[in-house]
């Protein structure tokens, strides 16, 4: 459909939204992965299991853009194009429905994002710092120090990207409700 017959406050959709394009990246990410990690002889084992992997990414991009679009009564092609709004810190949309969709995904997205705080970072945090006292306490320094500072950078940034993305979602409700 193109812009005039969705309306002016249409969002706009991107060829990278397209659920095609997300599973042809997921296969061709997959396949060069595997090829690179178990050489070049399994390119038959790697075609078949990243393209069950790409099946799946693409099952769950799905699932999940239409359960947004379920809890904001947006189309599920436009809820893409919401998040990456609010990510950009844009202003809301002039619509009053666009306003009440955007608002909806905004609040659906605080919820999750919110909802495993209290037990995910404990239990992230167990799992990669436990295995890497597990390589110390097993003896290697090379592989727990490998270990402890992959724990530390993906703690940190997972830390930072969550804050960062709250920050923007209470912006942007902030700016929903003036």
């Amino acid at each position: 459909m193109n812009r005039s017959e969705r309306g002016e406050g249409a969002y706009e959709r991107r060829w990278w939204d397209k659920l095609s394009v997300i599973g042809v990246i997921a296969l061709a990410v997959g396949v060069v992965v595997r090829l690179v990690t178990r050489g070049l002889d399994s390119w038959p084992s790697a075609l078949i299991g990243a393209a069950l992997m790409s099946v799946w990414i693409v099952f769950l991009v799905r699932r999940r853009r239409r359960g947004d679009a379920r809890d904001t009564g947006a189309d599920a092609e436009d809820v893409p194009a919401m998040e990456r709004r609010i990510l950009k810190g844009e202003a809301p949309p002039q619509d009053p429905d666009r306003r009440r969709e955007m608002a909806a995904l905004v609040d659906s997205r605080q919820r999750r994002l919110r909802r495993g705080r209290k037990w995910a970072f404990p239990l992230l945090g167990l799992i990669f710092f436990g295995s890497s006292a597990l390589w110390f306490v097993a003896g290697s320094m090379t592989a727990g120090s490998l270990t402890l500072a992959l724990a530390v950078a993906f703690m940190g940034w997972l830390a930072w990207y969550n804050l960062r993305f709250d920050r923007r979602l209470t912006q942007m409700r902030h700016r929903l409700r003036t």
